[in-house]
């Protein structure tokens, strides 16, 4: 095939998501906010661009999203803006200065679009990535934390992802955090001429995020650094032993990981991660947790939250693997013609075939019979019939079936109708109204 050089090629980092990987991005967003829905969660769209100032006192300074991963810049006003790095702030900056007054609570919210991060391209990482994600705000329950891993599993189910494991750690809450920050800067203090230079850094602003290094050999010194459970108030223990309550009486297997502390500073008294093993590499495609305070830190109200994001680009890689997207492939019809007569009739038999909820289509560049057919193979359609003057004359139309290869014949006057009420009768109903939702 000929390969041309385009005037302009895309930016580094930024991603053209083509057909069929793009079919498992829509399907895909599509079972997360039917699950989301499911569970009571309405759909929110932020803007893509912000005032830089939200992210730097959402995330936090010492944060690696505000040092070094940011698309920020002036606008022609001279402001300073950001592309947004991530979905949170945003969307509590929408309820805050939108819905406060007017919600119902708790409420609950989700959301779905691209976020932005200059950090270095690498395999399945890009600097335009997207996410979905789901935040509940005014319910300070540890049964809001419940809520979203449940409706975290229930995602993940649906999508086929079993092997999956669920990590939660307790952080505590500001006043417990204090201790604890005390005593991991102590300990990295101790051992900082082993640090990479990353590392160093971090220990003179925020130690915690030491524990994000991938550099081998610091995560092997963190084997000795204390642990946060052992610094967290009673009150904040109690509501972790009561989440591992919940969690087990809802059969929900968890692993206490008590290095998980998330990359943003806003995340109180516990967090949680999922994981999934690929390729030999642990992938987390999901992390969220509670951040009760961070409302009050932007100037709004004392507003307990809790939420999750999912990184759709490591979802699709798992996807990728299995039989998704034929599974959520709808049923398709491809309608043939051999004349300029049978032309007509089969535009309008493609017209009601869909206004019956049918995906169908047809021939609209000129083909002969024979790349019609290899145009309906190419793009896996499940249907085949084909209409010529003979057909036409005998007033018939023959259906063939591209799995088996069988035909069947339906009157031409009756052919929509009796194709719906004959694929209904092939597939059982939840199977046919999945297909064609």
């Amino acid at each position: 095939m000929k390969k041309f050089m385009f005037l302009v090629d895309r930016i580094r980092g930024m991603q053209d998501i083509l057909p069929p990987e793009s079919d498992i991005y829509f399907n895909a967003e599509l079972v997360m906010r039917s699950c989301a829905e499911f569970h009571g969660f309405s759909f929110i769209r932020t803007p893509v661009l912000e005032f830089t100032e939200l992210f730097n006192r959402s995330a936090g300074d010492s944060s690696d999203i505000v040092q070094k991963e940011m698309y920020t810049f002036e606008d022609k006003s001279g402001r300073s803006v950001t592309l947004r790095p991530e979905f949170t702030a945003s969307v509590l900056r929408a309820v805050v200065n939108g819905l406060y007054g007017n919600a119902v609570w708790p409420l609950k919210l989700m959301y779905f679009g691209p976020c932005y991060r200059y950090e270095r391209p690498q395999a399945g990482r890009y600097r335009e990535f997207f996410q979905f994600g789901v935040e509940i705000f005014g319910a300070p329950l540890v049964l809001a934390d419940l809520e979203l891993i449940c409706l975290a599993c229930d995602i993940f189910n649906k999508l086929g992802l079993r092997n999956f494991n669920l990590e939660i750690n307790a952080i505590g809450c500001l006043n417990c955090r204090k201790n604890y920050l005390d005593a991991v800067k102590k300990f990295f203090v101790s051992i900082k001429d082993k640090l990479c230079e990353t590392c160093k850094n971090r220990l003179n602003i925020n130690p915690m995020r030491i524990f994000d290094c991938k550099n081998p050999e610091c995560k092997n010194l963190f084997k000795n650094a204390p642990h946060t459970v052992d610094f967290v108030c009673t009150e904040c223990l109690n509501e972790f032993e009561d989440l591992k309550k919940l969690l087990e009486i809802n059969n929900i297997e968890y692993i206490v990981n008590t290095r998980i502390v998330r990359g943003l500073d806003y995340y109180t008294k516990f967090v949680f991660e999922f994981v999934v093993n690929f390729d030999g590499t642990d992938l987390t495609v999901c992390g969220g947790g509670r951040y009760d305070n961070l409302s009050a830190s932007l100037g709004g109200p004392d507003l307990p939250a809790t939420g999750f994001g999912i990184g759709f680009e490591r979802i699709v890689k798992l996807l990728q693997r299995s039989n998704f997207s034929k599974n959520k492939q709808k049923i398709k019809i491809y309608i043939a013609y051999l004349s300029e007569n049978a032309k007509f009739v089969a535009a309008a038999i493609v017209s009601e075939l869909r206004d019956l909820g049918i995906k169908a289509d047809f021939d609209i560049v000129g083909r002969g019979i024979k790349s019609q057919m290899k145009y309906a193979n190419k793009l896996d359609y499940n249907f085949v019939a084909v209409i010529g003057d003979g057909e036409l004359n005998k007033n018939i139309i023959n259906l063939k079936n591209m799995q088996n290869s069988k035909e069947i014949s339906f009157n031409l006057d009756t052919f929509s109708k009796d194709i719906y009420n004959y694929l209904k009768k092939s597939f059982n109903k939840s199977e046919f109204d999945i297909l064609n939702s």
